[in-house]
């Protein structure tokens, strides 16, 4: 009866919507009051003055400025706000209507879910346009259309993949710990803050004597390639700004602390991440209500934190004026030699700190690159700049060697060289030293080609856990090193909080080359079970001006909560683990029986554990930098990423065979000479070695030649001549059918206008080259 009651309610909306009719006030009132007061709710939580976040020099304003999603984005997550604010509205009035405890996934049915999607503008069935995708020899900047039977997957904007149903206190949206009377397994979960600074706080850090740091800063830039969710702004949906609020409000989950020095509300501020709109028709009628958290970047390993992941960033990185295929530069400064730093960000001025040993010199803005967490930090922001600079290097020389390819192609022959990089340096130098060769060999093992069937978007745990093992490998000192590799004489080591978000460190000390040293000639630094996380992310993560801290480690399992993640024990159920029954069972894959037992005092129960801390502190495997649960997951994800991606540059028909033979010369080292003033390296810049004695000279570093993508001028391309131009727009050149094939696509702002692609045909061309007209926004 529930049922049909309901469905008959919901199939009346689109009908209201577009005719006017008697119909009962009751039913009316019940089905578009939840409708429109979401939709009244969540823009007042946008437009209202009074909600707007406070514009202040903080670091709590650069952490959620830095996290904030592209236009895109957003839109998709503000129909996710609507959508999940008038399904929590329907269920309050459900309760309110019925006597007994009915919940909305006992009475609607998938086709009642697609319905309120659609009039929030879920982008539920929206089709994607993969018209032409047979003809590119490359990739889409968003990553859909790579698999051509599902080409959402692993795209831009998509829901992070449970691989295990998501656990929320009220089933659908609410966060463990969100109700804090609520016991789980007869107990309430500790506050993140307090296991941070009792299990996992360090004043120290231990030492990695075999890898250098590069290990870690691989770890976050190829984590920023594959995963961001963003999160949501300051204030909430009532109007209580998430600052200086302690309550449990929408999107606010504050941490609960004990310390004073978290001022007088004792929480944490925490902003909830942003959800994802895409209804899956089809699953569990409880999945499909629930909430999803989106993953604004292309899960595939693309160098999309170089490139962008929407047609609009894109356009703003590359140098469409030089008609050169490159990336754009900054305008305004560049480093000692004369090499090219990233551009400033479009909005100035912005929001990183400038010198205070210089209050009135020049501003250096934030930098600008395909992901907005570039100005994190020195090591991030070198390894950007160093990736932008090879773009350049590389484009450069394919519009020598190709002179009749197009802007387009050369962009495009470079990015895909780049991102080849990218693939390889990670499944072949770093991925091993992580897992270690036996497991490497267990979970990901060798490749066998492209498979269709293989899935590649980002899991939740994934994003959310397991690849934030790299928190526990954070270096409290960034080291910067001069040409003898020693600490610099002008630019000296600094500690790991004065270095957030300034870039004027980078452009007025030294460039990269002080930061690239510290990066490949340190050691790493590595996780024990009394030694995990350096407070230097856990006391000082914000250096504050008003009475808030960040603490890494607490919003890592805050998160976990956010997420609706299952606890420890049941994610090493889905590995094949044996699970942890037993105060013993702890004691033995933690490897320190005093931190095991301190775990369980403050758990109280071992399937409470959130899956970050449990996969922390696990026993790290022999040759390995993780334990068994995050070797597990993250070779899951890996082997996902490589094996699901049609665009792999060891796939069938990616590269030719002189080009894969070329590719295999690449390194990171190779990449630090050719776009550095660094003259000496080691061997493989992951592998620590002693100065000078382990060191080689640039000249002795394997390099790629490029001569292997030399392409002649084809009969059809000599018998037809050039396509043809069109104003903000370009070509690639490509087959179909042992045809030569024009395909245009016009920049971000322009429309296309006539045919996309035109045909050699003897000795013509079948038509014009398609027009790229007026702006549309």
């Amino acid at each position: 009866m529930y049922q049909l009651i309901f469905n008959l309610w919901l199939q009346l909306i689109l009908f209201l919507s577009c005719y006017t009719i008697y119909i009962s006030a009751s039913i009316r009132e019940f089905l578009m009051s939840s409708y429109y007061e979401s939709l009244q709710i969540v823009d007042e939580a946008i437009h209202h003055p009074k909600n707007r976040p406070r514009i202040t020099s903080s670091l709590i304003q650069l952490f959620t400025y830095h996290r904030q999603p592209e236009p895109e984005t957003h839109e998709i997550c503000l129909a996710a706000e609507h959508f999940q604010t008038t399904l929590k509205l329907l269920q309050e009035r459900v309760k309110q209507s019925y006597k007994r405890n009915v919940t909305l996934p006992e009475i609607l049915s998938h086709e009642d879910v697609r319905l309120i999607a659609e009039m929030c503008h879920c982008p539920t069935a929206s089709p994607i346009n993969c018209q032409h995708s047979h003809l590119s020899k490359y990739r889409t900047i968003s990553g859909d259309c790579n698999n051509r039977q599902n080409p959402r997957w692993g795209g831009a904007n998509r829901a992070l993949e449970r691989w295990l149903p998501a656990e929320y206190d009220d089933g659908l949206n609410e966060p463990k710990g969100w109700n804090r009377k609520r016991l789980h397994n007869g107990f309430h979960l500790p506050s993140p803050r307090k296991v941070s600074m009792e299990i996992v706080r360090s004043p120290c850090k231990h030492a990695d004597q075999l890898y250098t740091q590069l290990l870690v800063e691989w770890g976050q830039l190829i984590d920023h390639d594959v995963t961001f969710t963003p999160q949501t702004s300051g204030s909430t949906a009532f109007g209580t700004d998430c600052l200086d609020n302690c309550k449990n409000v929408h999107p606010c989950f504050p941490i609960e602390t004990e310390d004073e020095v978290c001022g007088e509300y004792g929480c944490m501020s925490f902003f909830r991440s942003l959800p994802d709109c895409h209804v899956q028709l089809g699953c569990d009628i409880r999945q499909a209500m629930e909430r999803q958290q989106i993953n604004s970047v292309s899960s595939y390993i693309d160098a999309s934190e170089v490139y962008g992941n929407t047609p609009k960033l894109q356009s703003f990185l590359r140098d469409l004026c030089g008609l050169n295929g490159k990336l754009a530069v900054n305008t305004q400064f560049r480093d000692p030699k004369g090499r090219p730093f990233l551009p400033f960000v479009a909005k100035l001025p912005s929001a990183c700190h400038q010198n205070p040993q210089d209050p009135h010199g020049e501003r250096v803005e934030c930098f600008s690159a395909g992901d907005s967490r570039v100005n994190e930090g020195m090591p991030l922001t070198a390894l950007h700049t160093l990736f932008m600079r090879e773009h350049n290097r590389i484009a450069e020389a394919l519009e020598g060697i190709n002179s009749h390819w197009s802007p387009e192609m050369i962009y495009q022959e470079a990015r895909k060289i780049v991102g080849a990089q990218h693939q390889i340096v990670t499944m072949r130098d770093y991925l091993p030293k992580i897992l270690g060769p036996e497991l490497f060999k267990q979970y990901i093992g060798p490749y066998k080609g492209y498979d269709r069937t293989v899935n590649p978007s980002a899991a939740n745990v994934f994003s959310t856990a397991a690849m934030r093992f790299g928190h526990g490998t954070i270096s409290p000192v960034i080291r910067r090193l001069n040409e003898s590799f020693q600490e610099h004489e002008l630019y000296p080591n600094l500690k790991l909080h004065t270095t957030f978000f300034r870039p004027y460190r980078i452009v007025k000390e030294g460039g990269i080359e002080p930061v690239m040293r510290g990066i490949f000639g340190s050691l790493a630094s590595a996780v024990k079970p009394k030694m995990m996380v350096t407070d230097e992310v856990t006391e000082r993560l914000v250096v504050l001006k008003i009475p808030h801290l960040m603490d890494l480690p607490a919003l890592n399992m805050q998160r976990g909560r956010d997420h609706g993640l299952p606890g420890y024990n049941a994610w090493r159920e889905f590995c094949g683990l044996k699970r942890i029954r037993t105060l013993d069972d702890l004691k033995e894959v933690v490897g320190d029986n005093m931190v095991a037992e301190k775990i369980l005092n403050m758990y109280k129960h071992l399937d409470n554990i959130d899956v970050w801390l449990g996969g922390l502190v696990e026993k790290l495997l022999p040759d390995s930098r993780v334990g068994p649960l995050f070797a597990c997951l993250i070779g899951k994800q890996m082997k996902a990423l490589r094996d699901g991606d049609r665009f792999w540059w060891n796939a069938e028909g990616v590269f030719t065979k002189q080009q894969k033979k070329e590719l295999l010369k690449i390194s990171m080292s190779r990449v630090i000479c050719d776009n550095t003033d660094i003259k000496e390296v080691l061997p493989d810049s992951f592998k620590y070695g002693e100065y000078p004695s382990d060191y080689i000279h640039c000249d002795s570093v394997a390099s790629m030649n490029l001569e292997a993508w030399r392409e002649e001028k084809s009969l059809d391309l000599q018998q037809c001549g050039s396509p043809g131009t069109t104003a903000n727009g370009d070509y690639i050149l490509s087959s179909a059918s042992g045809k030569l094939v024009a395909l245009y696509s016009c920049y971000h702002g322009f429309k296309l206008q006539g045919a996309a692609a035109i045909v050699c045909d003897g000795y013509r061309w079948s038509g014009r080259p398609p027009q790229c007209t007026g702006r549309h926004l």
